[in-house]
């Protein structure tokens, strides 16, 4: 009996400190699981220590790690995205570097995954990152989930186990060349098994993330699963329309009343200008967000340049 095929597929940049370890908690995971094949694919995301050179022995030693190095840092989505539709397996497991989520993990998914699920995603319902982080987050994916009528998984970062379908799916009906995962597995909307995790500190290394990519991620989150924050625009400007209106007739009734003894002064002037200018303001940077979403679908430019394939 052929055994199914399990794609482990790591995204990692610059983890010359973890890329040994993880693979090598996969092989344990493969050896408890005898009656699964096991292959671990790498794309390396143009990364500037020796991650490189450490996968390529890695590739020699073991013929099961398959390597893809970009030619440039695209990002994490568009690198990961493009590693998971390069993936063979009967089922395509995606776990980062950092080890912050447990390889351990994916035996109880496969055992979802024989259930018949073709998605089984890894939810973090702890973690050891401190509480106000934990907190923000949980913050945004509620907001999320405000926003739109899609059924997002709150903390679920794409640590899961996927189906062949699932990524036949992806590669048939999206041509996002700057994809949102988690958005992607929301809109399908596949029957989802769920197993619970707490997610552990980074032990090796630095973080990648930084303000601005974890600001770009959640943009990213927003404009490709709600409209809302356009109609809100539309709302915004009425409400600041009638606002403004209003002050002005108080005003207006106020100095007919008193014209003797009131003057109006500028400061009012000052205020309104200001406000108007605000609400000015955060409306072109949120249509702003969504032309940029535009401009990059239009852009129509490939999800990764490959500069080498090992193993393949």
């Amino acid at each position: 009996m052929n055994k199914k095929l399990i794609t482990i597929l790591t995204p990692c940049y610059n983890e010359e400190a973890n890329v040994r370890e993880v693979h090598r908690r996969v092989l344990e995971l493969a050896a408890s699981l005898p009656h699964y094949r096991f292959e671990h694919l790498f794309i390396d995301n143009a990364s500037t220590d020796s991650t490189v050179e450490i996968l390529r022995a890695m590739a020699r030693e073991d013929p099961t790690v398959k390597v893809i190095v970009n030619a440039r840092n695209v990002g994490p989505d568009r690198s990961g995205m493009h590693a998971f539709l390069q993936a063979q397996g009967d089922a395509v497991g995606s776990l980062v570097a950092d080890l912050q989520d447990p390889p351990e993990l994916f035996a109880e998914m496969i055992r979802e995954w024989e259930k018949g699920y073709p998605i089984v995603a890894a939810i973090k319902n702890s973690s050891d990152e401190s509480g106000l982080m934990y907190g923000i987050r949980t913050a945004y994916y509620r907001l999320i989930a405000r926003l739109t009528n899609v059924k997002v998984l709150e903390h679920f970062t794409g640590f899961g186990l996927y189906d062949r379908s699932v990524v036949e799916e992806i590669r048939t009906h999206f041509r996002d060349p700057y994809p949102y995962f988690r958005g992607m597995i929301a809109e399908l909307g596949l029957p989802i098994a769920k197993v619970y995790y707490n997610q552990k500190r980074r032990e090796r290394g630095i973080t990648k993330n930084n303000f601005y990519s974890l600001y770009d991620l959640a943009m990213l989150g927003i404009t490709n699963l709600s409209k809302v924050p356009l109609r809100l625009v539309i709302f915004g400007g009425f409400i600041s329309a009638i606002l403004s209106f209003i002050a002005g007739m108080v005003y207006l009734v106020y100095k007919l009343i008193f014209w003797s003894r009131f003057t109006v002064g500028v400061a009012p002037l000052v205020l309104g200008l200001f406000f108007l200018g605000s609400v000015q303001l955060i409306a072109m940077g949120i249509i702003g967000e969504y032309i940029g979403s535009i401009h990059t679908t239009v852009l129509n430019r490939p999800l990764v340049t490959e500069k080498e394939r090992i193993n393949f």
